[in-house]
């Protein structure tokens, strides 16, 4: 959203207390619970979203009054001070940013300023990247799109993602680029440095006509962002790369369905039709991988998202959930390694996108 419709959107927080200074009544504002009684599993969707309860936030209650001013403070600095700039800030900023508020209003904690800020999303229904509240920088993209945006001076520039010896950063003006051009068919997104490395190395980009994204273990809302846009507006679809441990699924899976924290803004970040690509349970004993025991909170783990209702619809996901529970072990991306530095270019990934029905095999 533009940085107009976004201050439109924050005014009308602040227009809804005046509207009740104005008619005698109590200032107060309703906010979407995020609790987990109202985070359900929209079938439709294919991922978590919030349910219909809200809480009300009123000055007619003493516990209520400190954080509704500071909720409306935050609003009031991110329109006024944030909206049709080219400045960002991250929530750890805010956090600071708070002190020069005075006693009254500045944050005791981060996670108090982090709330609210989630508080604000959950209201408007948009992300704190459009609040230009960001998160921490993570994770790269490589492969021939070319993505245009404004620098930090506010100069429009385009960049192919080819063009940086390591891949494009991903960071708050590159997941909301616009994508002006995308000669690739598939997205391939990978959990970990060193294979996303590898795979580089290799030119695995040319070899897949991919765009390759290093997710750098769990995924950022900005990686995840711009992946569904990719996603969304050139129509590729997208496979994950992982570790073969319930983790490593997990973070495929947030990336397919959203997490229960995002549940707000789920629908902005969930890239349904994405796929596992592995490395599966079934991939320890069929490429015979080295592998460790897993320990008992992996097996937790296990059990909690077998009970997950993103992975009960899921034949393939449950029979692999199944299958580190009788296996007892778990491996990495990097056990690949033991065929060679082409092994999983030449003959893993083919065989793997292939196997999952990709543009191409």
């Amino acid at each position: 959203m533009s940085d107009e419709e976004i201050s439109n959107e924050l005014t009308e927080i602040g227009e809804i207390i005046i509207q009740k200074v104005r008619e005698n009544e109590v200032p107060s504002v309703q906010i979407p619970s995020r609790t987990t009684s109202n985070i359900v599993y929209d079938e439709n969707l294919e991922c978590y979203v919030l349910g219909g309860k809200r809480t009300e936030r009123s000055a007619g209650n003493i516990r209520h009054v400190k954080r509704l001013a500071q909720m409306l403070k935050v609003a009031s600095f991110c329109k006024n001070e944030l909206m049709g700039t080219e400045r960002h800030v991250t929530k750890r900023e805010l956090y600071y940013i708070s002190e020069s508020w005075g006693d009254k209003l500045k944050f005791k904690t981060q996670d108090r300023s982090d709330d609210l800020v989630e508080d604000i999303e959950a209201m408007i229904g948009k992300p704190r990247e459009d609040l230009k509240i960001n998160p921490k920088a993570k994770g790269s993209i490589y492969g021939d799109m070319t993505l245009k945006f404004k620098n930090p001076k506010g100069e429009t520039m385009a960049v192919n993602c080819l063009d940086s010896a390591d891949g494009q950063s991903i960071g708050p003006r590159t997941c909301e680029a616009d994508i002006i051009e995308c000669n690739a068919d598939k997205v391939l997104a990978i959990e970990t440095d060193g294979m996303y490395n590898r795979l580089m190395e290799e030119n695995a980009h040319e070899k897949f006509n991919a765009i390759l994204v290093n997710l750098g273990g769990q995924a950022t809302r900005a990686t995840r962002r711009i992946i569904k846009r990719i996603n969304e507006i050139k129509d590729i679809p997208t496979y994950i790369f992982t570790d073969s441990d319930p983790w490593g699924l997990h973070i495929a899976m947030v990336i397919i369905a959203g997490s229960a924290k995002s549940a707000h803004i789920n629908e902005r970040l969930a890239t349904p039709d994405a796929q596992w690509l592995g490395v599966t349970a079934s991939d320890i004993a069929d490429y015979k991988l080295r592998s460790d025991e897993l320990r008992e909170v992996d097996l937790k783990r296990v059990d909690e998202l077998k009970n997950d209702p993103r992975y009960t619809k899921n034949d393939r996901l449950v029979q692999e959930l199944e299958k580190w529970e009788e296996l007892g072990r778990k491996s990495e991306q990097q056990a690949l390694m033991r065929y060679g530095f082409e092994y999983v270019v030449d003959e893993y990934l083919p065989a793997k996108l292939k196997e999952l029905g990709a543009p191409g095999f």
